[in-house]
């Protein structure tokens, strides 16, 4: 088995007093697609935002291709994570083109422009995203669905080898749904892309992850492949409430 491309290691992290992540170790290899899985508290959220350094743990290490996060210069993380976060950020003025090109910054010098290249990058996120429509309108004007299509085409116009997000269909219809649960697909089977995703719908994790993390209260209670996790009895145990298994209502993944 190859090292790990993310890796944390006794990870805790508190909010003033109350603690939300609580003695985490998380091996994430190379081309995985994780679902972290847990009812509202349980840390998921919390957990992506220390993977990419927005937060500091107050104990415990994370480390990115085996070197810890808090030695790395920013730009370096950037160039290796791209982040969609649940709520897209206000960008006021700047159209969604432009709020997509933000994700080649990482790769510009100081006083550097955009070349012929990113500017091509961008616009193919767009299109994989369907947001190459709306380009020129202003990021703050669109809905917010399009908005998180859009912090999408950011994340992927960043080439990254690791992709975290945080409810990425959250805001989202069905149509998209399925569309954004396809891309990911598409980037970890074809381009090698590791994916961890923050997911609420269950269905959904079923259908795209093949490795799911059960969170609750901070903890990691069982970690496995999809097929073994989403079991009726582990799921009552996490979400304290009886899940049965039954055919749905689902979007197809299939192109």
């Amino acid at each position: 088995m190859s090292a790990p491309i993310l890796e944390t290691r006794g990870l805790s992290f508190a909010y003033d007093e109350r603690e939300v992540i609580r003695g985490v170790n998380l091996a994430i290899q190379p081309g995985e697609f994780v679902g972290l899985l847990g009812p509202n508290g349980s840390g998921k959220s919390t957990l992506l935002r220390l993977l990419y350094a927005y937060l500091h743990p107050r104990s415990g290490e994370v480390h990115l291709n085996g070197h810890d996060l808090r030695t790395l210069p920013q730009r370096a993380i950037a160039r290796a994570i791209a982040v969609v976060p649940q709520e897209a950020p206000e960008t006021f003025g700047f159209t969604v083109a432009e709020r997509v090109l933000m994700g080649r910054h990482p790769f510009l010098g100081p006083f550097e422009f955009e070349t012929a290249r990113d500017i091509e990058i961008a616009r193919e996120a767009m299109l994989r995203t369907d947001t190459l429509q709306f380009r020129d309108r202003t990021f703050n004007e669109i809905s917010g669905g399009e908005r998180q299509r859009a912090m999408i085409a950011s994340a992927l116009a960043q080439t990254p080898e690791v992709l975290l997000l945080d409810e990425p269909t959250a805001m989202l219809d069905i149509k998209y749904q399925a569309q954004i649960m396809r891309l990911l697909r598409h980037l970890n089977q074809e381009r090698g892309t590791t994916v961890v995703a923050a997911v609420h719908d269950l269905n959904l994790a079923a259908l795209s992850c093949k490795r799911v993390v059960l969170l609750k209260a901070g903890r990691i209670v069982h970690d496995g492949m999809s097929a073994d996790v989403l079991d009726e009895r582990l799921l009552a145990s996490v979400y304290d409430v009886k899940v049965r298994r039954a055919d749905a209502f689902l979007p197809s993944l299939e192109s």
